[in-house]
């Protein structure tokens, strides 16, 4: 049989799909050749590399594999100052990634690599980057997969590199088929054009040698004379257990190993007092999540298991993010948004909706998490609209609820309701708070900042005032910005004034312009200069270009650099750290990868983001964050906070600097003329708006305090009080 012949998905998740059963088995069982790029060496990267191989091995198919040797900082030192030979620390650190098999699905999987080698029919190669005599990490994954007609199938994504990541964790794969479209013959084109540039070893700045001896003799040392060809159809005991365990989730309960703290008790008892109706106002990092699910499971003890649950966060991350707790409290949800790795979920929803409604025993209850997007459209609404039953809304970020759209879509037939924020005042909105509050409620447990560190939830920070100034010609298009903001005020609804449509547009080019001044890039090269060889750094950018985005009318050109690239070129080039950029770019996947790279503090020191760290995401080890660009909204500042503040080992203090812009230097200040001075107010008090918020609670206070006194006497703001306000 050839691989047209086969039915082949486009993508492959394993929350959805049995990768092995129903993609790598049948592709395997037809090809005669495998090509694997799979990152890091590992006893885990061979379990990864041997999935599916035993029909490949009984046609005599060949495969030839490419990995990256997993150096430490101390490895990679040495090589490049020249400590010792190149050759013997990379041998040496293969030698290292050999873990000894633990089980029997590990032993005949090595057994089989093994067989293979002996019969020169698995080929290995080392990879790794080589620029300027400095020796870095390739960390690559795909595949391509020929059969004997010469069909192709590459495949990249995802991979766990887990001995037992097929069955156990989360992976993704992209699916390109040569007899396909033009785009697919063009991608595996691609693939397998990079595949052999590596092979070969002709790809600019990649370094490709043979697999060591000694790493070979390692490896026959767990051959074996007989073969076991139905390993890809054994599972072991331990993954029969974890894949028949799950299908008899949907009982909410509390994991045992969840202790929860006094205050989350209390919040639940709360809501519960309430009749289930309430908001959860806790600071970022306190446990919202864990609160929200141990409420859930009070509630679903009270009603005996009828309930239909939904949850909304406002990004797909987010969601994968609850899923992973969820199903900690033995609830099996329901994932709904446009790349959900359950491609039925629409399915799903609708029969679990009929079910209950029906009181089908065992369907009583059901979970139902999606994005804000999915939630607002017109199939989930319509199916939300028909529960009948008893029905409880958790809304997490619910700030976000407050819009005018989405409060339009909070049904009344919810009789119980849940609204999670770190940050429930909406910034310059009272109206959509209050009809927050009108909804879900009276709040349950008010959870500040200042009383998780004091009670050792959130690690302490100190606070470092960065003053920076806009360029000449910064500062020229900022003050023509404002002469024409000016220009935009217009009577509201209420009588207030406020800005029309042009004049929203001007402030956040303004606001954009402020956030990228470019003189942030150079004061960053010196204040990160301590930090040069740290990991857990955090570097939060503005979206816009250098000098800010600008129209015709404007006196100055747009620059195409944006702060977020020269932020990554100035620390990857001038200062060879190890960076990586964290954005919307990047997908789910990727941004998994991101951060457990991160999190391990040896191939990534510092990540690079802009707006999609600002909710939910949850990176406990970010000790040090620099923060180019803010915006005058508390929710996004206060958050951006949090970030920070998580415990984790190690950790005694976070260290938080915050750029804080103003128009010109404070000493050529006093040389102003009154209506100058007045231009440059709303910029400064929005700045110590931010700056006297981030000190207050500061270990440093004194310190931080120093910096915001030197601007307030700068523009004689002493004798004014300058209050915070979240409205």
């Amino acid at each position: 049989m050839f691989f047209p012949d086969l039915r082949i998905k486009s993508e492959y998740r394993s929350l959805s799909d049995n990768i092995v059963k129903d993609f790598y088995i049948p592709l395997l069982s037809d090809a005669v050749l495998y090509k694997r790029a799979v990152g890091f060496f590992s006893s885990s990267a061979l379990y990864e590399i041997s999935k599916g191989i035993t029909n490949l091995i009984k046609n005599g198919g060949k495969i030839q594999l490419i990995a990256s040797p997993k150096l430490s900082e101390e490895d990679i030192e040495a090589i490049n100052k020249g400590y010792e030979q190149k050759n013997n620390i990379i041998e040496r650190a293969i030698l290292k990634a050999f873990d000894e098999p633990k089980t029997y699905f590990e032993k005949e999987r090595l057994n089989i690599l093994a067989n293979l080698i002996a019969r020169s029919e698995l080929d290995i190669k080392l990879a790794f980057t080589e620029t300027s005599s400095k020796v870095g990490i390739y960390h690559e994954k795909m595949g391509l997969i020929y059969d004997s007609n010469s069909n192709i199938v590459a495949f990249s994504g995802s991979s766990n590199e887990s001995s037992m990541a097929f069955y156990m964790n989360y992976e993704t794969i992209d699916v390109f088929c040569s007899w396909q479209s033009d785009f697919e013959k063009i991608k595996i084109y691609e693939k397998e054009s990079a595949f052999e540039r590596l092979w070969n070893n002709t790809e600019d700045n990649i370094q490709i040698i043979d697999f060591p001896e000694v790493a070979k003799e390692k490896l026959l040392s767990y051959k074996k004379e007989v073969i076991d060809y139905s390993v890809d159809l054994v599972v072991s005991e331990e993954i029969e257990k974890y894949l028949v365990e799950p299908l008899k989730a949907n009982m909410p309960k509390i994991p045992e190993k969840v202790v929860f703290h006094d205050y989350q008790i209390e919040a639940i008892k709360e809501w519960n007092e309430l009749n289930n109706q309430g908001i959860f106002d806790m600071a970022t990092g306190t446990g919202k999540t864990f609160t929200g699910l141990g409420a859930i499971v009070s509630l679903y003890n009270k009603l005996k298991g009828n309930l239909a649950v939904v949850i909304v966060c406002p990004y797909q991350h987010l969601v994968e993010q609850w899923v992973e707790d969820i199903v900690k409290f033995n609830i099996k949800p329901i994932i709904g948004y446009s790349s959900s790795s359950q491609k039925n979920w629409k399915a799903l929803l609708e029969n679990a909706v009929r079910d209950q409604k029906l009181k089908v025993k065992g369907r009583e209850f059901f979970c139902f998490i999606c994005t804000n997007a999915t939630y607002s459209s017109v199939y989930v609404q319509t199916q939300i609209f028909k529960i009948r039953g008893n029905a409880l809304l958790v809304v997490d970020e619910a700030h976000n609820f407050g819009s005018e759209r989405l409060s339009s879509m909070l049904p009344n037939h919810f009789d119980y309701r849940l609204a999670l924020s770190a940050t429930l005042e909406r910034h310059n909105d009272v109206e959509g708070t209050e009809k927050l509050k009108a909804y879900f409620g009276e709040k349950c447990i008010e959870y500040p900042l200042e009383r998780a560190i004091d009670e050792h939830k959130l690690t302490p920070y100190k606070y470092y005032p960065i003053l920076v100034s806009l360029s000449d010609k910064e500062l020229e298009v900022y003050s023509y910005l404002t002469r024409e903001i000016g220009k935009c005020l217009i009577k509201g609804k209420n009588g207030k004034l406020k800005l029309s449509d042009k004049g929203e547009k001007l402030a956040l080019k303004r606001a954009r312009l402020i956030a990228a001044a470019e003189e942030k890039i150079d004061v960053l090269k010196k204040v990160i200069m301590p930090y040069k060889s740290e990991n857990y750094l955090l570097i939060y950018c503005g979206a816009a270009t250098l000098l800010g985005e600008t129209d015709d009318n404007m006196p100055v050109e747009e620059y195409e650099l944006r702060q977020i690239d020269a932020v990554t070129l100035m620390l990857g080039n001038e200062l060879n750290m190890k960076v990586s950029q964290f954005t919307s770019k990047e997908d789910i996947e990727e941004r998994e990868i991101l951060k457990k790279e991160f999190e391990k503090g040896e191939n990534l020191q510092a990540l690079i983001a802009i707006k999609c760290l600002d909710e939910g995401v949850n990176i406990p080890k970010i000790k040090v964050a620099f923060i180019l660009a803010s915006t005058t909204n508390p929710k996004e500042y206060i958050q951006r906070r949090g970030r920070v503040l998580r415990l984790a080992e190690g950790k005694d203090f976070a260290e938080i600097y915050d750029f804080i812009t103003t128009p010109r230097p404070l000493d050529e200040v006093p040389s102003l003329t009154i209506e100058e001075m007045k231009k440059d107010l709303s910029l400064i008090r929005n700045e110590l708006n931010r700056a006297e918020e981030f000190a207050r609670i500061a270990m440093n206070f004194m310190e931080a305090d120093k910096v915001i006194q030197e601007i307030k006497d700068a523009y004689g703001l002493n004798y004014e009080p300058i209050e915070f306000t979240y409205e």
